[in-house]
C-alpha cells in the first residue's frame, strides 16, 4: 500500500506561481511511476504530468507544456509540480497518483489539493 499526501495548493493571481509537493510512504518510492492529475468543477479528471521512476522520462499535457515542470527526489520520497505563468483555467483540485508499472492504471491517489487562479 502507498500513501500519498499533497501540499502546496492555494490561491494565486494569474501569472503567478505555485509549487505542489506529494510525499509518498509505504513502498520503495523509486519503484513508482508518479503523476499529477487535476479536476476542475464540472469537468473530467485529466492527466497533467507523469514522471518515470528515476525522473529521466516525463510527459506533459499540451495545456501545461512550457509552464509546468515536474521533478522527484527519491531520497525524500517526494514528487514536485512547479507551476508558473498560471492561468484561471488551471484552477482545479490537483491529485498526486502512483503506480508500479509504466502501463496500466494508477493504483494510489492522494486526497487532492485545491489550486485557485484568480484573473
Amino acid at each position: 500500500q502507498v500513501q500519498l499526501v499533497e501540499s502546496g495548493g492555494g490561491l494565486v493571481q494569474a501569472g503567478g506561481s505555485l509549487r505542489l509537493s506529494c510525499a509518498a510512504s509505504g513502498r520503495t518510492f523509486s519503484s513508482l511511476v508518479m503523476a499529477w492529475f487535476r479536476q476542475a468543477p464540472g469537468k473530467e479528471r485529466e492527466s497533467v504530468v507523469r514522471i518515470s521512476w528515476g525522473g529521466g522520462s516525463t510527459y506533459y499535457a499540451d495545456s501545461v507544456k512550457g509552464r509546468f515542470t515536474t521533478s522527484r527526489d527519491n531520497a525524500k520520497n517526494t514528487v514536485y509540480l512547479q507551476m508558473n505563468s498560471l492561468k484561471p483555467e488551471d484552477t482545479a483540485v490537483y491529485y498526486c497518483a502512483a503506480k508500479e508499472s509504466i502501463a496500466g492504471k494508477y493504483d494510489y491517489w492522494g486526497q487532492g489539493t485545491q489550486v485557485t487562479v484568480s484573473s
